[in-house]
């Protein structure tokens, strides 16, 4: 059984028991978040539901394992002959969440 989601403004193809990284999400760690409304396909083995945009009763559980912080990406600019050089670096602040269940209701 499998379903894709939509998360963050990303899609995600999700199984139950799968522990995967988004975007920084609201909650704290052990939290569970339900989604309902974000639902795109429900595949339960036998029969595949595509929503038009969700599936209607379907929901999947996430649970917040814990937040981090992606590893860091050097942003460097720079000009030729004209001595501008800039050197920034970026972290991304993600989300770790494990998937407990996906329900067709």
């Amino acid at each position: 059984m499998y379903a894709v989601i939509k998360l963050s403004g990303k899609q995600y193809k999700v199984e139950p028991g799968m522990v995967f990284e988004t975007d920084r999400l609201v909650g704290d760690q052990g939290d569970s978040i339900v989604l309902d409304e974000d639902v795109l396909l429900v595949n339960d083995g036998q029969e595949l539901k595509v929503g038009t945009p969700s599936v209607a009763g379907a929901t999947v559980e996430l649970e917040v394992v814990e937040h981090l912080r992606g590893e860091k990406l050097v942003v460097f600019k720079m000009k030729r002959r004209k001595r501008y050089r800039v050197k920034q670096g970026h972290r991304q602040e993600l989300t770790r969440v494990a998937v407990k269940n996906i329900n067709l209701g």
